[in-house]
């Protein structure tokens, strides 16, 4: 679970400090950013990963498409001066993980502090640059007060284990320009090993396959976890073979082999029952049931849903907003499905009568935090973002931070502007002495527009 992402230096991240829940909605009007932070926290998870160059390939570019120039994710990054990024999160990390040989591990501490400093290395002969890494740190977060805030003391002492310590569980420090040193302590390996410089093309910490360092797994395997959920019609349409993935990609696809594997974990009826309850809170779907068909001949899943007048349809015959809401339905009912789920505005292609079920629906995505995590509550994250007042009017204080563009000061030191996330005054995350919205910054979302045309009568008894 990620509990805090500062960002310097990111897109127009120019000095973003901010502190995460269960559950956390991002409101802002278009084209303030709150698409950055998402792109940073796919970026800390691609790097987790992959080497650095194949990891800011992944990000989106500011055309929307991916792999563009690596000076694409910095602050004005393609005048020329300096350029670098830093990052650090703190995130609860699941206390036992299974190294790439399957064994499994137990973290040394649960509460993590990860910082990442990323630099550029001009080309030398025309072409590309390249991103350095030139700074990752590993430590034991001690901000536990913090995470109490928001969660009940049964569920912080089934989801924090281990000793606090101050020492580093990795460091590094520079050799050259292009080169670092690292060591790494942890219980599991046996004392801290001092390494020769390294080559700087991926961090440290996307190495780690063993059990032998196992906070350091455990801490990968989190950063890992995070996505970003871009449910797109035509995957969540597509049948899907016997030899395809159960499993729910980022964009839907295998959707209808997820639920029939999800479905056959237990009782297959109550599940699509479940579900099917589920639907039918939307207004304009009539479903009396819902299922998955294997077809043996030609080795397909196919998902129907049945209405009360007995129609049968299949999934490709199913509205968009109707898909979108069925593939939550089935990451509900995954107990496999866990970490960090980043949703952009899942309001898309939902009628405005079917918003509150859509909110309820990505609210109890996330874990609840007043009782431990466990098969019948996953522990899981959801973080979405939104421009839709209705939307912001279902959310609870808490549970919203506010984006809006402010002057602060660039990396050279010189006045720009840079996205804040703002927390609503008297709520947990609103400390004092720091920024927080207030009623006048819900304004644009409680009041009709100037120049609409619809008003309701103010005797109108609903």
């Amino acid at each position: 679970m990620l509990t805090r992402l500062e960002v310097h230096g990111f897109k127009n991240l120019v000095d973003v400090q901010v502190e995460f829940g269960a559950f956390t909605c991002i409101a802002g009007a278009n084209g303030v950013g709150k698409s950055n932070v998402f792109d940073a926290i796919e970026f800390l998870s691609h790097l987790a990963s992959e080497p650095l160059a194949d990891a800011a390939r992944r990000v989106r570019g500011p055309s929307g498409e991916r792999g563009g120039d690596p000076r694409d994710l910095f602050w004005d990054g393609y005048r020329d001066h300096g350029r670098a990024m830093r990052f650090a999160v703190e995130m609860l990390v699941p206390s036992d993980v299974l190294d790439d040989l399957g064994e499994s591990a137990a973290a040394t501490w649960t509460f993590l502090r990860y910082e990442l400093e990323l630099g550029y290395l001009r080309p030398s002969a025309g072409g590309r640059g390249e991103l350095l890494l030139t700074k990752e740190d590993l430590l034991r977060a001690d901000h536990v007060d913090r995470l109490g805030l928001w969660s009940a003391e049964q569920f912080m002492n089934s989801v924090l284990h281990g000793r606090p310590s101050r020492d580093p569980l990795l460091s590094t420090h520079h050799v050259d320009e292009s080169n670092l040193a690292y060591s790494k302590a942890d219980v599991g390996s046996r004392g801290r090993f001092p390494r020769a410089a390294v080559r700087t093309a991926r961090t440290v910490l996307s190495s780690i396959s063993s059990g032998d360092e196992p906070t350091l797994l455990a801490a990968r395997r989190e950063m890992q976890s995070w996505r970003r959920l871009a449910l797109e019609p035509s995957a969540l349409r597509a049948p899907d073979s016997f030899s395809e993935p159960r499993e729910l990609g980022v964009d839907g696809r295998h959707l209808a082999a997820t639920l029939h594997r999800i479905a056959n974990d237990g009782d297959p009826d109550a599940a699509y029952a479940r579900i099917a309850d589920r639907l039918s809170d939307l207004a304009g779907v009539d479903v009396d049931e819902i299922g998955v068909d294997p077809d043996e001949a030609r080795e397909v899943f196919t998902l129907f849903l049945t209405e009360r007048s007995g129609l049968r349809l299949p999934a490709r015959a199913l509205s968009e907003g109707t898909l979108r809401f069925l593939a939550l339905c089935v990451l509900l009912e995954d107990p496999t499905v866990t970490g960090l789920l980043c949703m952009e505005e899942p309001e898309n292609g939902i009628h405005p009568a079917n918003l509150p079920a859509m909110v309820n629906l990505v609210r109890e995505l996330a874990v609840d935090t007043s009782r431990p995590p466990g098969d019948d509550n996953p522990f899981r994250q959801v973080i979405v973002n939104t421009h839709s007042p209705t939307v912001v009017q279902l959310c609870g204080p808490d549970e919203l931070l506010f984006a809006e563009r402010i002057r602060q000061q660039a990396p050279d030191g010189t006045a720009t502007t840079g996205l804040a996330l703002t927390p609503f005054q008297g709520t947990r995350r609103a400390w004092p002495g720091e920024a927080a919205a207030t009623l006048a910054d819900l304004v644009p979302y409680l009041a009709a527009p100037p120049d609409a045309h619809l008003q309701l009568p103010t005797d109108l008894t609903l």
